[in-house]
């Protein structure tokens, strides 16, 4: 069974995130829709809660990978929508990281909530957090997250959205963060298509 929730005000959730108004990741150097009311991160944080069974697991007996992934998909497109006030549709996982294995009987707490906005897309921050559902015991940190969600209209061309306005110094640190790891994922494609270039230009054939 999956219940979806609202995170309340102060809540610590996800893996990034602050203050909002830069640029999509195409790269205007913009941040959010000028004309559009900011929105403040806890308007969208959601959490999504799942028990893991018998039919999420992989061959060692442990939830598969994907079975999470999933989940977090799910959580942090709802955020997106959420945020964006209408569909938005999942660009790249920026990372995704498994810090403990989920097992059958476990609760699977999966919170979202969205760290960075451009002009059309979202940095949405996710954090999995996992407890035994017959227990009381605290719930532990299992993976986590970075996605990139562009808002979308009924025609699938990107729209405008809100920017986020970080609540706290947390999701003010997560929003500089965020700024960081865009700036490694433009860095990085620049690279990439310069060596290509370079290498198409010295006439090497990969076959």
């Amino acid at each position: 069974m999956t219940k979806l929730a609202n995170h309340p005000q102060g809540e610590s959730s996800p893996e990034d995130g602050s203050r909002s108004r830069t640029r999509t990741d195409g790269g205007d150097g913009r941040d959010g829709a000028g004309d559009l009311p900011g929105k403040p991160t806890e308007a969208s944080r959601t959490t999504l809660s799942h028990i893991m069974t018998g039919s999420d697991t992989n061959l060692l007996g442990t939830v598969h990978g994907g079975v999470i992934m999933k989940l977090v998909d799910d959580a942090a497109g709802a955020v997106a929508g959420r945020h964006s006030g209408g569909p938005a549709v999942t660009a790249s996982m920026d990372e995704m990281v498994f810090l403990e294995p989920v097992r059958v009987g476990d609760l699977v707490h999966v919170r979202a909530q969205v760290n960075w906005t451009g002009r059309s897309s979202m940095e949405v921050g996710v954090r999995v957090m996992a407890e035994r559902w017959n227990e009381s015991t605290p719930a532990q940190q299992v993976g986590s997250a970075y996605l990139v969600f562009a808002a979308v209209d009924a025609d699938g061309r990107p729209r405008p959205v809100p920017p986020v306005i970080p609540s706290t110094e947390r999701d003010k640190r997560r929003h500089q963060e965020a700024q960081i790891r865009r700036t490694h994922r433009l860095a990085r494609r620049r690279a990439i298509k310069e060596l290509r270039e370079q290498r198409a230009a010295d006439g090497i054939d990969e076959g």
